[in-house]
């Protein structure tokens, strides 16, 4: 182990930024554990496959299986000198998702940064959706990636309830029992919510710097109960106040959230990733 950590030592690296789509269906999370395939573990894989050493990766957040990704960003350091090194990233990226064929993880662009660059401690803002379908009728396949509410939801008390989590608060409620966080307090920069109506599509949109462990879920789960009119919008207000899970809603299914943007500053990571089509 000391030899192999010493090899990799010796070479000269560059880091580059992943931003990375996935499916979190049949996923234990971004993080490598032994139950299963994982975002991280399939990308180390393959980065040693790739590299021909030990390449570690940093996710931005740790999302939780089930959960999917639009826009999760990763920084790993790979070999300066590798046989890609005289060509563009396309190239880079084209490999890895030729090895993540079997998976439904794609890497779909990738920036070269700076060192000082780290893709969790840097980020300045996490963006994640929550999408509801609302009607009767079952969904297809194509549509699982929603939370199913057969039921008509109250939206304008779900907006009122939502105003009392804006800010900065102790969020002891809204977070699991296992978070490991140091301190319950967060700051939620935004909250929307945009109706669909010809699709009967609802999306929820959350806003901060970072999160709790299960915290958006927890926030949509208890906002759930307000939209079908069990619990009037102050009993979030209440809840906030409480500072006890058991008081919350329950933890929303995974399979609707969707990790969707990270912010960094511009002199970090450039926001306009680049997108080609063509090599």
């Amino acid at each position: 182990m000391l030899v192999k950590s010493l090899i990799y030592n010796e070479v000269e690296k560059i880091r580059l930024a992943l931003l990375i789509e996935y499916n979190g269906k049949n996923l234990v999370g971004w993080q490598k554990q032994n139950n299963g395939k994982s975002v991280q573990g399939e990308i180390e894989r393959v980065a040693k496959i790739l590299f021909k050493i030990d390449c570690p990766v940093q996710g931005a957040g740790r999302t939780d299986a089930g959960v999917n990704a639009l826009g999760q960003v990763a920084h790993i350091d790979i070999p300066k000198l590798n046989r890609f090194s005289s060509k563009s990233n396309i190239y880079i990226m084209t490999a890895f998702n030729s090895l993540l064929i079997r998976t439904e993880i794609r890497i779909i662009s990738i920036q070269n940064v700076s060192f000082e660059f780290n893709a969790r401690f840097s980020a300045i803002k996490r963006t994640y959706k929550y999408k509801f379908l609302l009607r009767s009728a079952f969904p297809l396949k194509l549509n699982e990636n929603f939370w199913h509410i057969r039921q008509k939801l109250n939206i304008n008390n779900m907006k009122k309830a939502s105003k009392f989590l804006i800010g900065k608060h102790d969020f002891t409620s809204f977070r699991s029992r296992s978070c490991q966080a140091l301190t319950p307090v967060k700051t939620i920069d935004k909250i929307d919510f945009d109706m669909e109506s010809k699709k009967n599509i609802l999306t929820f949109t959350i806003e901060a710097k970072s999160f709790l462990h299960n915290q958006v879920r927890i926030i949509v789960g208890s906002l759930i109960k307000v939209g079908l009119d069990i619990w009037h919008p102050n009993e979030i207000e209440k809840i906030l106040k409480l500072k006890s899970r058991d008081e919350a809603g329950e933890t929303a299914p995974a399979h609707g959230l969707f990790l969707t943007k990270i912010e960094y500053p511009k002199n970090l990571l450039e926001p306009n990733w680049p997108m080609n089509l063509t090599i």
